[in-house]
């Protein structure tokens, strides 16, 4: 499908007012909070509003959602149910919070027509998960490279290209997350532009492109900041700065803080989240000590790297 730059101006008009940030200098969201989030893969044992409380209380604009207290499967958790949810969708307006985007262990890398339609109908359901709140994103997984490389790109480029058909009508955007087989650049635009949908954009976990494709920072936003079609940055839609597992982001502050510099100097109007890998990792530093840390020093970062604060310096 090809896109006219009003198809694509006015998608990005619509994400922006999903994502509910303005685009000027660092984007303020709610409240008047930086655009900074966290995963709930980082807190895998809190409930519900321990989860909210923390945001909040530590100035999260927005929360990610990836599985809660031991299940990836957020539609049965009574939080999303039908007679649960409208008090849910409260319980985070009272706080000033968004839910960013629902992070799902889906994968596009199934060979076979017929497995590709079975993966998009499972991956679908993470669209409507949890049901009914508003999601400006929902992400899946490329992960694996099986046999040649073009039509196994095609193939995942097709799958989310399905899921963008899928989604576009719910004003819910489609993530491609750079991990496994897919963490550099030009395969990852590769696989973007041949969706050719403007509904499909990019996750971009920073973590993975520099340390598994051994990519400088420059070099993915740099690539990743013009494809086509556009997003809040011109391509990158959400973004997890950083995902260190053995050191917190002051300790890792030299890779992290060029990373934000480089997203505010692209125009970058979306999250930063932070992934911490405390349910795969359950020996590293508890949420409260990192997803606190995170807060502290990206906010920093963010003012630093904000032309507003270069302005008045």
């Amino acid at each position: 499908m090809v896109i006219t730059y009003t198809d694509r101006r006015e998608f990005l008009q619509r994400l922006a007012m999903m994502i509910g940030c303005a685009a000027s200098g660092v984007a303020r969201c709610g409240r008047g909070r930086l655009p900074i989030g966290f995963s709930t893969l980082g807190c895998p044992s809190w409930d519900w509003l321990k989860i909210l409380d923390f945001a909040q209380q530590n100035g999260f604009a927005a929360v990610e959602l990836r599985g809660m207290q031991g299940t990836m499967d957020l539609p049965s958790r009574p939080e999303f149910g039908a007679t649960r949810l409208e008090q849910t969708k409260k319980e985070i307006a009272d706080r000033g919070l968004r839910i960013s985007c629902v992070s799902s262990s889906a994968t596009l890398h199934t060979a076979g027509q017929e497995q590709r339609t079975a993966a998009c109908r499972c991956a679908a359901v993470s669209l409507t998960s949890p049901r009914s709140l508003p999601l400006p994103t929902c992400a899946f997984f490329g992960n694996k490279l099986i046999g040649p490389r073009a039509p196994a790109l095609e193939h995942i480029a097709a799958s989310l290209r399905e899921l963008g058909d899928y989604a576009g009508p719910k004003n819910v955007a489609v993530l491609l997350e750079s991990h496994g087989d897919f963490t550099d650049a030009p395969t990852l635009r590769e696989i973007l532009e041949a969706a050719g949908s403007s509904h499909v954009g990019l996750l971009w976990d920073a973590h993975n492109t520099f340390v598994d494709g051994k990519e400088d920072p420059a070099v993915s936003v740099g690539q990743l900041a013009q494809i086509h079609p556009a997003y809040p940055s011109e391509g990158l839609a959400h973004g997890r700065v950083p995902r260190p597992i053995t050191s917190l982001p002051g300790a890792a502050g030299c890779r992290v803080k060029r990373q934000v510099e480089l997203l505010v100097a692209a125009g970058y109007a979306g999250y930063y989240s932070f992934e911490w890998e405390k349910a795969w990792h359950p020996e590293i530093d508890e949420p409260e000590v990192a997803i606190a840390d995170f807060a502290r020093v990206v906010t920093d970062y963010l003012q630093a790297a904000s032309p507003r604060s270069k302005s008045h310096s």
